[in-house]
């Protein structure tokens, strides 16, 4: 830390700053995440630069920078940070908009933890701005040949596939993998709802059980994610 403060000083004028320079901010950001004292008077050093626009390349520079203003309730100054930053990993960044106004609903239902569902609105309210999503936001809407391809693939391989084979959906389907992750976990949620729904029924009246199993359609529930990335 004391030799970054140094770097930084001697250096506080050039443009753009020492490679050296940018690399140990970066470093430093990673390896003091935990301590948020210290990781914050590194954030102010570095923001009071000249050319801290500079050091906002570096990914573990924004987020360190992120955290340090969700940490001060200061959420409008986070977004206007990855809003101007320079950082080229977009989805990490689109990540951290997110997380943003996650904190700032917490904060105003002043709880630790939203639900899927809260997270799921929460996006929707707060579409990150078109300088993190350049192309627009994905769609994330399931045509009715994935639909039946992901239910094909639950009923005959599983219902709960592992990361490889959630990747080789997505490839195949054209989808994002958080898509695929989302649809299956939707999808094992609405099948131990029904589960509960049959067990309650045939403890109440085992021949209306059976007669609404016969008679119940193939899943059709909702597809759009409402789980966490």
């Amino acid at each position: 830390m004391e030799q970054f403060m140094a770097m930084l000083k001697k250096n506080e004028n050039k443009h753009p700053p020492p490679t050296k320079l940018l690399n140990l901010a970066g470093q430093l950001c990673q390896e003091l995440q935990s301590s948020s004292a210290t990781l914050e008077e590194l954030v102010e050093a570095m923001m009071q630069c000249k050319n801290k626009t500079d050091f906002l390349i570096n990914i573990h520079v924004v987020r360190a920078c992120v955290s340090v203003h969700i940490h001060k309730g200061q959420y409008d100054a986070a977004c206007r940070l990855l809003e101007y930053c320079k950082a080229e990993e977009k989805e990490e960044l689109v990540k951290l908009w997110h997380e943003i106004h996650y904190q700032r609903v917490m904060e105003k239902h002043q709880t630790d933890v939203l639900t899927p569902l809260q997270k799921f609105r929460c996006r929707k309210r707060n579409p990150p701005p078109i300088s993190l999503c350049p192309e627009g936001l994905k769609n994330r809407n399931y045509s009715e040949e994935a639909r039946q391809h992901l239910y094909k693939f639950a009923a005959e391989v599983t219902a709960n596939p592992d990361k490889k084979q959630r990747e080789g959906l997505a490839q195949a389907l054209n989808l994002q993998p958080i898509q695929v992750y989302n649809w299956f976990a939707n999808y094992r949620r609405r099948q131990k709802s029904r589960l509960l729904h049959m067990e309650e029924l045939n403890n109440s009246c085992p021949e209306r059980a059976l007669a609404s199993h016969r008679k119940k359609p193939q899943d059709k529930g909702s597809d759009a994610p409402q789980t966490a990335e």
